[in-house]
This record gives C-alpha cells, sequence and structure tokens, in this order.
C-alpha cells in the first residue's frame, strides 16, 4: 500500500516525535476468547496501520517499544512467538516500508538476539538509510535505565582514554556528553508519550528522550488501538501548553 500524505494534517501543534507503548495485546486475546498468540498477531497488524497512518499526518518519528529488557522475563512460548513475528516483519514489513520512504531503525541491546535477527535489523536499516520521509525506530531489548548507563559506559571510556578530563566534568559537561551517547541522540526529543491498555507508567521506556514530554493514557488494548485513536491523541496534545521550566505568561509572550 502505498502511503499518501495528508496535506491539511500538518498543522501546528503537532507532535514532531511520537512514542507508543503498545500494551494489552494478551488481554485482548483473552477478552476476545483467543489464544495469547493472537493478541501478538493482531498488534502487528494495529502497528502497520498506525504506522501508515502517523506518515499520512507527517509525523517526523515514531517511536514503538515492540520487546523490552524485561519481556526476556515471559513465558519462553510467548517470547518465540514475538521472535518468530519479528522475523516475520523483518521479511515482509520492510519492503512495504521501504516503498513508502519510511527509515527504519532499531535501539536497544541487539546482543540477546539471535544472529538472524541481528542480521536482519542490519539489513533493514541499510536498505532504508537513505529514505527520506517518517522515521520509524522499532526499540527491542531496550530499557531507559540501560540506555543511560551504556551512555554513561561510553563516557567512562573517554575518561580512561584520556579523552576527557574528569576534572572538568560538571553536571552540564556530562549531560552534554552523555547525549551524544544515549540512543537516538540524532532525533528530537519525545513530545508525546502515547501508553495503551489503561496502565498509568513508562515502564522503563525511554526515561531520558522523553523527559519533557506530554503522556496521553488511553484504556484502549493495542490492538484495538487505530487511526481515530491517535488522532484523538494529537488533538489532547494540541490543546496542551508547553512550557520547559517557564510560566504561562512567558510562553504566551514568546508566541505572541
Amino acid at each position: 500500500m502505498t502511503i499518501a500524505p495528508d496535506i491539511d494534517s500538518r498543522v501546528s501543534g503537532l507532535p514532531k516525535h511520537i512514542a507508543i507503548i503498545m500494551d494489552g495485546n494478551n488481554r485482548w486475546a483473552k477478552a476476545n476468547s483467543l489464544l495469547g498468540g493472537s493478541g501478538h498477531k493482531a498488534g502487528e497488524t494495529a502497528l502497520q496501520k498506525i504506522v501508515e497512518h502517523a506518515a499520512k499526518r507527517q509525523i517526523d518519528v515514531l517511536t514503538v517499544f515492540a520487546f523490552s529488557s524485561e519481556n526476556w522475563r515471559r513465558p519462553e512460548q510467548e517470547v518465540g512467538l514475538l521472535m518468530r513475528l519479528f522475523v516475520h516483519a523483518l521479511d515482509k514489513r520492510v519492503a512495504e516500508l521501504h516503498k513508502n520512504n519510511i527509515r527504519v531503525r532499531f535501539i536497544g541491546d541487539r546482543a540477546r538476539f539471535a544472529p538472524l535477527l541481528q542480521n536482519g535489523m542490519i539489513e533493514a536499516e541499510l536498505k532504508t538509510v537513505t529514505n527520506t520521509g517518517m522515521t520509524l525506530v522499532i526499540a527491542v531489548s531496550y530499557g531507559g535505565q540501560w540506555d543511560v548507563a551504556h551512555a554513561a559506559h561510553q563516557v567512562a571510556l573517554q575518561v580512561q582514554a584520556g579523552q576527557l578530563d574528569p576534572q572538568a566534568m560538571t553536571t552540564e559537561e556530562f549531560q552534554k556528553q552523555l547525549q551524544q551517547h544515549i540512543q537516538m541522540s540524532d532525533l528530537p526529543p519525545v513530545d508525546l508519550l502515547i501508553r495503551t491498555g489503561g496502565d498509568f507508567r513508562i515502564s522503563n521506556f525511554l526515561l531520558w528522550q522523553a523527559a519533557y514530554a506530554e503522556f496521553y493514557f488511553t484504556d484502549l488494548l493495542w490492538p484495538d488501538f487505530n487511526g481515530a485513536a491517535l488522532d484523538a491523541a494529537l488533538e489532547d496534545y494540541a490543546q496542551r501548553q508547553r512550557r520547559f521550566g517557564r510560566t504561562s505568561a512567558q510562553v504566551e509572550a514568546h508566541h505572541a
């Protein structure tokens, strides 16, 4: 399917970067008297539709929480199913994303995946690297605490190599150095973080990148989250005033 941009959708107030915690697949399957695997398959279909809709709305970056570092604790059978769905998505969906000029990226600890999947991720990124449309970031084996710790480790290695002076490591300098190594450092920060499934937490997702994000929680289970639901989140976001530490009066004066 070719994605035609919605020309009227790029209005003031749209977020540049949306992140989604896709929660509720298993509960959706249970509510519909289906096996748990059916929920994950339905969730993959829902993701495809949301990617298409976000691209039509001309969102710059869409980041989705596909598999957390904690998800390895799930039953072996469920993890195996998720890995098979991952392979299927790499085989079938990447070509479609490439056709629609969408760039694909992965963040997270890839070392825990089988070589087949690691190679598939590399191939997907290389295939789409020159695309200029929306960037789809897929977080796999990812955790926000791992991300910050990994970045801090890179800074420590620079200090050890004599490339950074530890005596000059002020709070501001450390933040500057850390930012260079954090996942998605070259992309805009998260503006809007959406969580489906009714829970009110971010579950160790994008702790650094979503520091000033607006949060939107919905009771909809992920397989039921569609384009209309995304539009409702965007409409809600457009009504919010983002102050970044300033007062309302300062924000209003800046935009006057």
